[in-house]
């Protein structure tokens, strides 16, 4: 069974957004359009407290930057989806009522979560790989924002969860920060990850 698992298509990442992807709001028709292909459908949304530990206001710094967490580099972002906010909301465009899950990630306050699957710690799960399981699912198509970042980081872990992994890239959108599209992109393919257009 297939599912396609639509990535944090939310305000923030969208255009005037607190954390903008260039043309985020673009992949909203082609990703409405896929979903009636596909029998199971779920909807990540990014969810974070006030003050995240991954936020670049929390440390006193400038946005882009990284530090070093427990689990590892962290870049620091400007305040983004912050729960309860407008910024956090989907894309008013976006199919919402076709999704079967709507998976919120990134609420606990200390680690970030770019995964659909993981937190950035790499091991605390998001429970998303038993519900994918308990319905029979066995390939992912996955798309969204940011290519480089939620998008890649899923569809890496589903790969190594074992599911036949695809990214939609021309349903996708990057925030390319220091050439991180392509050294994702890269990542993905090496993975055994399909990247089709």
């Amino acid at each position: 069974m297939d599912a396609l698992i639509v990535i944090d298509v939310q305000n923030d990442f969208c255009p005037g957004g607190g954390l903008a992807v260039t043309g985020g709001d673009a992949v909203v028709p082609r990703i409405n359009a896929m979903m009636a292909g596909f029998p199971v459908r779920v909807l990540t949304q990014d969810w974070h407290p006030a003050g995240h530990s991954s936020f670049a206001s929390h440390h006193g710094r400038a946005p882009y930057g990284t530090v070093d967490m427990p689990y590892g580099p962290q870049v620091l972002w400007p305040d983004h989806c912050v729960q309860g906010t407008a910024g956090a909301d989907f894309h008013p465009d976006l199919n919402t009522d076709a999704a079967d899950l709507i998976l919120r990630k990134g609420f606990r306050p200390a680690i970030d979560s770019y995964s659909a699957f993981f937190e950035n710690d790499r091991t605390t799960p998001t429970g998303l790989e038993g519900y994918l399981r308990t319905r029979g699912v066995t390939r992912v198509t996955l798309a969204g924002l940011a290519t480089d970042f939620c998008v890649a980081f899923s569809a890496l872990d589903a790969a190594r969860l074992g599911f036949a992994t695809r990214v939609a890239m021309g349903a996708c959108r990057a925030i390319d920060l220091n050439g991180s599209l392509e050294e994702a992109a890269g990542r993905m393919r090496a993975a055994g990850v399909e990247l089709e257009d």
